[in-house]
């Protein structure tokens, strides 16, 4: 309960209108006590709320190129590209595991590059040709 000493309760000052993050620093309360332990210098306008809103502030000003190398600089990124990177590598070989397995060669377990593998496939489609045209 409150005593009639006490009219107000301790709580941080409210603001009645809503200040944006990007406005500037020249209001009045700039430089006043209440800043003080905020610490860094920082007007109270201009505390970011969210982690991602200051990279958002700094990649404002940069060209589309220069946001894109940005943005495949960071690990999640790299991260990301080499896992789909070893998917379609791995796609890709299963791919020529199963083309091989359909053409002849002596031995038949013989190990063959994939050039190889392509030009014994090209030559094979050719002689299927030349075997149906006679």
């Amino acid at each position: 309960m409150l005593n009639s000493d006490q009219t107000d309760i301790d709580l941080p000052p409210t603001h009645s209108e809503p200040e944006s993050v990007f406005s500037d620093c020249s209001g009045s309360r700039a430089g006043s006590a209440e800043d003080a332990g905020g610490g860094v210098g920082l007007c109270p306008q201009s505390r970011i709320t969210e982690p991602g809103e200051a990279v958002k502030k700094d990649l404002q000003h940069l060209s589309r190129e220069e946001r894109r190398r940005r943005r495949r600089a960071t690990a999640k990124y790299r991260t990301a590209h080499a896992t789909r990177e070893r998917i379609r590598v791995e796609a890709f070989n299963m791919a020529f595991a199963e083309l091989r397995k359909l053409l002849p060669t002596l031995p038949p377990d013989k190990k063959l590059s994939k050039i190889e593998i392509l030009r014994l496939a090209i030559c094979y489609i050719s002689y299927l040709n030349h075997v149906l045209d006679v």
